[in-house]
């Protein structure tokens, strides 16, 4: 949780990619701290309520009382609604988890929509993303 009195905001969405062939889509559900830009919680399933509910059991707890920003997604329901707020894309509220969604794309191939790189596994693309999401989280401390 980051220092300093200002209450920590979190921005929530989703990546949407395959493993093995085009039909075994899956949902990469990513919540970013505004404030410090790094990924706090996230969770490889499908775009269900319950893919959701386990993102959300990920996050740790100073942070689950906390605004939430998301997009219209019907999963997002789960989050209690005292602390989450639906918005669009042009309120500007989400644009650091729509900017590391560009990013998690840029940077390895097998999260481009259309390519030739994949993961043939869930097991390794689990994996490849938290070795990720680990170095992208300590390269914002330096």
């Amino acid at each position: 949780m980051p220092a300093g009195k200002e209450s920590p905001i979190l921005e929530v969405d989703e990546v949407f990619t395959f493993f093995l062939l085009k039909i075994n889509h899956i949902r990469i559900w990513i919540a970013q701290c505004r404030q410090t830009r790094q990924i706090v919680s996230f969770f490889l399933g499908d775009g269900s309520m319950a893919s959701c509910k386990e993102m959300w059991r990920n996050l740790p707890y100073d942070y689950l009382k906390c605004n939430i920003f998301s997009d219209f997604w019907k999963a997002y329901n789960y989050i209690p609604v005292k602390t989450h707020k639906k918005v669009g894309k042009e309120t500007g509220e989400t644009a650091h988890i729509e900017r590391l969604n560009n990013t998690i794309r840029q940077r390895f191939s097998r999260m481009v929509r259309k390519s030739l790189s994949f993961s043939k596994k869930e097991y390794m693309l689990n994996l490849h993303f938290k070795l990720w999401a680990y170095y992208y989280n300590l390269n914002l401390k330096t």
